[in-house]
């Protein structure tokens, strides 16, 4: 219990520096501030779970640093791109688009953000965790098992709300009798912005969202295959 207590320290310490850094690096791009995640409190859970799974798997190429960052690249771009695609299927939106990027495989990862996760993947095996850990031993076992396990409750409390947020808007998706995808994403929008103040944020952080229309246009040929 309290090697899973340590890694989920772990990945929701590396969570929350993902959420900062896309906090800072959107900010600046839109040159507002740009409060950036899917769930409602402060953590990016695929830079957790790229983290941890690069700690787990990736440390037996710490003396090997082209293998590291070449590693931490298909590690990183493979997370990203299941994470999209599974995201999509299951809510109908496209969070994120890097189809106007050179080298991109379906919008969904890119060359250039594979490389900056690389590189960023390099330094979390050289230098960050091993201070990080070493910093973590420090503190006695039953204190962190207490806080890790207070912080693992309120992210689960978290996790349902936010599923509950987007199922709701999965459901205006299918009620939006359209198939044109830029519509049904200006009346979501439309309907998102006079909704709680999460179903706000979540457009804040999400403002290029795009609505899918698969699951309709699926829907609708197979009752034509019915019908025929």
């Amino acid at each position: 219990m309290y090697q899973f207590l340590y890694y989920f320290a772990l990945y929701l310490f590396y969570s929350c520096c993902g959420w900062l850094m896309e906090i800072i690096c959107c900010s600046i791009v839109n040159k507002k501030f740009t409060d950036r995640g899917f769930l409602i409190g402060p953590y990016c859970p695929i830079y957790g779970i790229a983290s941890i799974s690069m700690i787990l798997f990736l440390k037996k190429y710490y003396n090997d640093p082209i293998t590291l960052f070449c590693m931490a690249v298909i590690v990183c771009s493979f997370l990203e791109y299941f994470t999209s695609y599974i995201m999509e299927k299951l809510f109908h939106a496209r969070w994120w688009d890097y189809s106007h990027r050179k080298f991109n495989i379906n919008g969904r990862i890119c060359l250039e953000n594979s490389a900056i996760f690389g590189i960023l993947g390099f330094l979390l095996i050289k230098y960050i965790n091993p201070n990080i850990e070493y910093l973590l031993n420090m503190i006695p076992n039953h204190y962190l098992m207490i806080l890790s396990t207070i912080l693992l409750i309120l992210h689960i409390i978290d996790i349902i709300i936010s599923f509950s947020i987007i199922t709701k808007l999965t459901i205006t998706i299918d009620n939006i009798r359209t198939d044109a995808t830029n519509e049904i994403t200006d009346k979501v929008r439309k309907i998102l912005k006079n909704r709680s103040i999460f179903s706000r944020r979540l457009l804040k952080a999400f403002p290029n969202i795009k609505m899918s229309t698969l699951k309709k246009i699926k829907h609708k040929s197979n009752k034509k295959d019915i019908d025929t």
